[in-house]
C-alpha cells in the first residue's frame, strides 16, 4: 500500500479514541463534543443516544458542514430521520456509526478537505 505524507497538523484531529472519551490533538474530552476542522472542539450537552432530539442537531446546522458523522456511542445506532429532517432540508448528509468508526471516517474526510462535522456522542456508564 502507498501512502502520502498529509499536513493536517492545523486542523482538528482525532488522535485517539477508547470507549470512555477521544483524543482532539492529543487533548483528551471525556464528553460528548461537536469536532470541525477548522474550528476548536465545543461541548455537545448530549448525554445519552435515547435523548437525542432535533434540537441537538441545531448546533450541528449552525457550524454549516457539507457532511455530519454522527458516532453513536460504543455501538452503531441510527436515528430517527425526523430529528435531522432541518439538516437533510439544506442537503447536509448525516451518518451514523459506532465512535470508533466516526473518528477514523472524520480523520479522512478532514484530511481530503471536507468541511466534515463529527458529532461524538461519549455516554457515561452506567452506575
Amino acid at each position: 500500500m502507498k501512502l502520502h505524507a498529509s499536513n493536517t497538523q492545523q486542523y482538528q484531529t482525532v488522535t485517539a479514541y477508547d470507549e470512555s472519551g477521544v483524543e482532539i490533538n492529543a487533548v483528551r474530552y471525556n464528553h460528548s463534543l461537536l469536532v470541525m476542522p477548522e474550528t476548536p472542539p465545543m461541548a455537545w450537552p448530549v448525554t445519552s443516544f435515547d435523548t437525542l432530539s432535533s434540537a441537538d442537531f441545531e448546533a450541528v446546522q449552525a457550524l454549516e458542514p457539507q457532511v455530519v458523522i454522527l458516532g453513536t456511542g460504543a455501538r452503531q445506532r441510527f436515528i430517527h430521520p425526523r430529528l435531522v429532517a432541518a439538516l437533510t432540508a439544506v442537503h447536509v448528509g448525516v451518518e451514523c456509526m459506532d465512535n470508533q468508526a466516526a473518528c477514523r471516517t472524520y480523520n479522512i474526510l478532514m484530511a481530503e478537505g471536507r468541511k466534515v462535522a463529527l458529532a461524538l456522542l461519549i455516554e457515561k456508564p452506567a452506575t
